[in-house]
């Protein structure tokens, strides 16, 4: 049986909601291993002078937690 976890992480991009995704599941897997899925909670974009300057996702992450 396996036991599987989820942290909820916050990650942001100045490209992309999906170049935020990117970046967060990479930072999270410099401390977290066995990293199985990550769902995309929220998305929400920063605005300056009418133009969008920041991409943030909300993500849950899904590892599996070892014996």
């Amino acid at each position: 049986m396996s036991v599987l976890k989820v942290i909820e992480i916050m990650a942001n991009s100045t490209e992309s909601w999906e170049d935020a995704t990117k970046k967060g599941v990479k930072h999270a897997a410099k401390s977290v291993k066995g990293i199985k899925s990550a769902f995309v909670q929220s998305q929400s974009a920063v605005v300056n002078d009418d133009h969008i300057t920041e991409f943030r996702v909300n993500l849950k992450i899904t590892f599996e937690v070892k014996d």
